[in-house]
């Protein structure tokens, strides 16, 4: 059961730049200081990538070609009768699921028809480094009116999904899911439910939001109705609005229909940029069965608790009747709402709170991962520290000490064991994100849940496994956008 306990142990804050195409893309990763002045920094160019890139082609000779168009645009949407300005994919919100199987070959034309640079990101996915979506890591930013072609292989099944990596833009709505399926196994379920969490603005840009943090600005500092035990304390930065259950309010909500006893999957998705959610569908007990896109043994809960950048997969057979599906903004007095329709009735009051929310919620400590998906236990060949740090007073957030783009490099060569250890010298909480990997939770027994995203709360300290097997330039941060754009954030950097 889950239980009330701690948890195991967008880019630069300076405006992207509209960059040549003569342009290095080692902007960053190029200036990454080495240990020993003979080892160089593997870029997104390098033959290494390359090398891993066809490595991968030849693992799965069989994939199919799949094509997708995304262009990113401004717009505005109408959220429950108000409307409100935008930056979109395909003019949806969220944007429209993509999906693939595993071993594909995925080509994804992308149009930037924003105002300002921008790129892609694809949450989760261990790809080749140089289609990673990074700004000046991995690649150039798109100049606005440009494009792109974004062409990978997805390694995994799971629930992933794309979004920008431009500065604080992810919060105009610039996101999407990404479901990639195993052809190998048989759907346990009979429906699916796609279900992406996000918080709104409809006053400010997040730009704005960001200037009135650093100049303290107390209407978007944590307050007495701003904290949560689960979370630690502060439950973050921003008063929202509204929050959006595939983009829809509470007033005008998302609804999911299917048949009594079905047995329904739920792809959680936390989409947001300062807000963790504890989900719980009424009348129903839910049965986790994957995180950030690898599989635990099943577990049942009333409800789970997902940070910015998280997925969760939970197994539930409906019962007959109209349910409410919450999402909580936690610590905040406000949540997302949507509805679960089996048959016939009136849909739940919007502000209902299901009993399902009362218990504590399931976190990464109740998971443990299959035997299939836990890495091989062995010890760690090398250490690496990421102190993260803050100064609330300037609203500046570190890794080590500095303050993205400043920053010293993690460094790492391939095919070692790395140990990366997260701690949490804040008391903010923080969901730490690595790309390119999906790291064990370390635990003494092989036990650990595979993620890419893990919750560090305030004084604590997560320890990550990682199998160097994707060389490149690949930054690690918080999720948590406003953290990223004041600095927590450095580069966990592959040397030759």
């Amino acid at each position: 059961m889950p239980g009330n306990r701690p948890l195991d142990v967008q880019l630069s804050r300076r405006q992207m730049l509209q960059l040549g195409t003569g342009m290095a893309v080692l902007g960053l990763a190029g200036a990454c200081s080495s240990p020993d002045a003979t080892e160089g920094a593997i870029g997104p160019d390098s033959p290494q990538v390359r090398a891993y890139a066809e490595a991968e082609a030849r693992r799965f000779p069989g994939g199919t070609p799949v094509a997708y168009a995304l262009t990113a645009a401004q717009t505005d949407v109408d959220i429950a009768g108000t409307r409100t300005a935008a930056w979109l994919y395909n003019t949806q919100l969220p944007g429209p699921i993509l999906r693939a199987t595993v071993g594909d070959r995925v080509q994804v034309r992308f149009r930037n028809q924003l105002p300002d640079p921008t790129t892609v990101h694809w949450h989760g996915l261990a790809i080749r480094n140089d289609m990673d979506g990074v700004p000046d890591v991995t690649q150039a930013p798109i100049p606005a009116g440009d494009e792109f072609v974004y062409d990978f292989i997805p390694p995994d099944p799971g629930t992933y999904w794309y979004h920008t990596h431009g500065d604080l833009q992810r919060g105009r709505g610039l996101y999407g899911a990404l479901i990639v399926d195993d052809p190998r196994a048989a759907a346990a379920y009979d429906t699916e439910f796609v279900v992406a969490l996000s918080d709104w603005l409809t006053d400010r840009t997040p730009t704005q939001v960001f200037d009135q943090l650093r100049g303290g600005g107390m209407a978007s500092m944590p307050g007495p109705d701003m904290t949560s035990a689960a979370l630690g304390g502060d439950a973050g930065d921003v008063r929202y609005p509204v929050y959006l259950v595939n983009g829809r309010p509470p007033a005008d909500p998302a609804v999911f229909t299917a048949r009594p006893g079905q047995r329904a999957r739920i792809r959680l998705i936390n989409a947001g940029d300062d807000t963790a959610f504890r989900v719980a569908l009424g009348g129903h007990r839910l049965t986790v069965t994957d995180t950030d896109g690898f599989p635990v043994e099943p577990v049942d809960t009333d409800s789970v608790l997902i940070g910015m950048g998280e997925r969760y997969d939970a197994v539930v057979t409906l019962q007959d009747g109209v349910f409410p599906l919450v999402a909580v903004a936690e610590g905040k007095g406000a949540q997302g709402f949507a509805v679960v329709r089996t048959g016939g009735g009136a849909a739940p009051d919007l502000a209902v709170t299901p009993g399902e929310l009362t218990a504590p919620p399931l976190t990464v400590a109740d998971l443990r991962a299959t035997d299939a998906a836990r890495l091989p236990v062995v010890d760690p060949s090398v250490t690496l520290e990421a102190s993260l740090g803050g100064d609330m007073k300037r609203y500046t957030w570190t890794v080590n000490g500095q303050a993205y783009p400043d920053h010293a490099p993690l460094a790492v060569h391939s095919d070692q064991r790395v140990r990366l250890v997260y701690t949490n010298t804040t008391t903010m909480w923080h969901p730490m994100h690595l790309h390119g990997h999906t790291f064990a939770v370390a635990r003494s027994d092989g036990s650990g849940p595979r993620k890419d995203t893990v919750i560090v709360l305030p004084g604590q300290t997560v320890a990550v496994d990682i199998d160097t097997t994707n060389p490149g330039q690949w930054i690690t941060h918080c999720h948590n956008d406003y953290h990223l754009a004041a600095g927590m954030a450095t580069i966990f950097s592959y040397l030759s």
